[in-house]
């Protein structure tokens, strides 16, 4: 993705509050973005949304038709999608996993929505949009590559080694706990001072979209991690991001 690109998402992001930072990622050069991010801008742009009409339903499928409005200075835009979903084809379950194609099928026709109101369809698509989308999701990347198989323990010959033994892997646990919080503050206070260090939106934007921040976020408990965010966000603020109070208004385009 082109940096002017980037640019232009990062600007219409900047009219509803939401930094590029944190919020969009990267596959194969398409630009993605959460659904929750999604969400927010709805909320900031009023938009609201019709009754759903569904146009197909099987046991296995689901086709969904939504319309959305959204208010702006000469009357209300509207715009409407339609949102699929079929076991097998483009939504895929796996084990027990049960299969909601109903919910992801009226999920992928709002974010379109959503996307189209906004003036940012085109641009980037919805995390729901595609299974390897949401694969790639940089929170679930670095959780899975941090997953390592448990070590095989050979059986205790006497229960007092038993003992021993648990009274050890008690003391590793503790330690080990007590290793993670203090890496994960070592994480954090090294990633706001960078943070702090950037001196353009540009830098603190390439900062948080990095694979090794990214990697870093993902492994900081969530109340730590939403701290490192806001301090993104107060940053580029800083710099001279719009917050959407200060924001002009913005005509968005249609799609």
């Amino acid at each position: 993705m082109s940096a002017t690109t980037d640019k232009q998402i990062a600007d219409i992001l900047a009219t509803y509050g939401e930094p590029l930072a944190g919020n969009v990622w990267r596959v194969q050069g398409t630009a993605v973005i959460y659904h929750k991010a999604l969400e927010r801008i709805a909320v900031q742009a009023r938009i609201r949304f019709d009754a759903p009409v569904i146009v197909r339903a099987e046991r296995d499928e689901a086709v969904i038709l939504v319309t959305g409005h959204m208010p702006g200075p000469n009357g209300d835009r509207t715009e409407w999608s339609i949102g699929e979903a079929l076991i097998g084809v483009n939504y895929r379950v796996s084990g027990k996993q049960a299969a909601y194609v109903f919910a992801m099928a009226e999920k992928r026709a709002k974010d379109r929505v959503i996307l189209k109101l906004a003036g940012l369809h085109g641009l980037l698509y919805s995390e729901d949009e595609a299974d390897e989308f949401k694969a790639s999701r940089p929170d679930l990347v670095a959780a899975n590559q941090s997953r390592r198989p448990e070590p095989v323990r050979e059986p205790q010959e006497t229960e007092e080694s038993d003992r021993e033994s648990g009274a050890a892997n008690d003391a590793d646990l503790r330690a080990g706990e007590e290793t993670g919080r203090a890496e994960a503050g070592s994480s954090e206070a090294d990633l706001t001072a960078r943070i702090d260090q950037a001196q353009s939106i540009n830098a603190v934007t390439d900062l948080m979209l990095a694979p090794e921040t990214q990697a870093a976020l993902a492994a900081m408990p969530p109340g730590v991690r939403d701290e490192v965010r806001e301090h993104a966000k107060a940053r580029l603020v800083a710099l001279g991001w719009p917050a959407r109070s200060n924001a002009k208004p913005r005509k968005a385009a249609v799609a």
